[in-house]
């Protein structure tokens, strides 16, 4: 009786086998031919070709090292800022016996040191070119590997442009009366810069600035503003439909992320064989582990207009959300079924910390406007 059953799965593991074998011959194959063909040449032949390969060892090697080694990588990273205690309005004189004459921004600050933990701390990683070139071809995005810290910078990344844009067009000026800083100008025309310029390209001017290296001019400039607030000769305008508009802003970055993660969601239920998910992920992931911050340091640059309006209870809400969301990290990202209890959904389950957070903003920004 058990025959039949037996021979099933013989012939089951024997296909499998064939299909593996297949498999790994075919990849295989152009490394057999390569030697193939290299081992009927001469010495002036190989020795080039032993150098390029070598090269190209020690490029995968720095490659892997960088896009795998995540360094200061800590979610609790807002503690070290204690801005509880930051009672003052950017620009306005400090408590006597100060050593500093005006309060910097706790935004500027943040801001500046997420540049300082995407581009010094660790490499960007988007710039570099065997990140560029891709799997034979083939993305990284669109592959399980080495893409994680990549869409991690991204998301930070794209949390930075937004603050510095606000930075420019509302939060460091007074609106009407002044005009645009060229330190936060200089900020945010650095960090509109494409994600991954490298050294050489292949159209004019063929050298060009790194993505990294335009990204410290940001910092630099970011660093310049909040010595102007220091020295009492910059401005912040700590207005309450400032507050809002910045709000609204970030509402609406965190629902377009939403909606990228639906998509995906709707697009596949591979589970842990989705090559996508885990890019998805961790670009949202990084996005929250920015906002944060940024949103850490607006209470502390709008703590007045947060006392005022008592939108503590609703702020406390939204950190216990980020927090949450921020302490969800697992080694393999699955993309599968809502109802599955094989493959979960963390694309799902980080959807639902995103669409918290965003609810909390948008009642925050409603106590503003009534």
């Amino acid at each position: 009786m058990l025959d039949p059953i037996i021979a099933f799965f013989t012939r089951l593991f024997e296909m499998i086998g064939r299909g593996i074998g297949h498999f790994v011959a075919w990849l295989l194959w152009p490394f057999i031919a390569f030697r193939n063909w290299l081992r009927g040449r001469g010495w002036f032949v190989k020795i080039p070709v032993f150098l390029i390969l070598i090269a190209i060892v020690i490029g995968y090697g720095h490659f892997i090292w960088i896009a795998e080694r995540w360094v200061n990588w800590n979610p609790d990273y807002v503690a070290r800022y204690d801005l509880a205690n930051a009672t003052v309005t950017p620009g306005e004189p400090m408590p006597e016996g100060s050593s500093t004459q005006c309060a910097p921004s706790a935004i500027v600050q943040v801001t500046r040191d997420l540049i300082d933990f995407n581009v010094n701390e660790n490499y960007w990683v988007p710039q570099h070119p065997l990140s560029k070139a891709g799997l034979f071809g083939i993305e990284w995005k669109n592959t399980p590997f080495l893409d994680n810290k990549a869409a991690f910078q991204l998301g930070v990344n794209q949390v930075v442009r937004r603050t510095t844009v606000e930075l420019v067009d509302r939060l460091g000026r007074v609106r009407g009366t002044s005009q645009i800083n060229q330190n936060l100008q200089d900020a945010r025309q650095a960090m509109a810069y494409i994600d991954d310029a490298w050294w050489l390209t292949f159209t004019p001017p063929f050298v060009q600035p790194t993505t990294a290296e335009r990204q410290r001019e940001a910092m630099r400039a970011l660093d310049g503003f909040n010595t102007e607030l220091s020295n009492c000769e910059g401005q912040f305008d700590g207005r309450t439909d400032n507050l809002m508009q910045f709000l609204d802003r970030i509402t609406g970055d965190i629902g377009s992320t939403s909606d990228i993660l639906r998509q995906q969601m709707e697009a596949s239920n591979l589970g842990w064989f989705d090559p996508r998910a885990d890019d998805r992920f961790w670009f949202t992931y990084g996005q929250l582990y920015a906002y944060y911050g940024v949103l850490e340091a607006t209470q502390a640059d709008f703590r007045g207009v947060y006392d005022d309006r008592r939108l503590s209870a609703v702020w406390d809400r939204t950190e216990d959300q980020l927090h949450a969301s921020l302490d969800m990290h697992p080694f393999i990202i699955s993309n599968g079924n809502e109802s599955s209890w094989i493959m979960p959904s963390h694309l799902a389950t980080m959807g639902f910390y995103l669409l918290r957070v965003r609810s909390n903003l948008v009642e925050m920004r409603d106590i503003l406007d009534r």
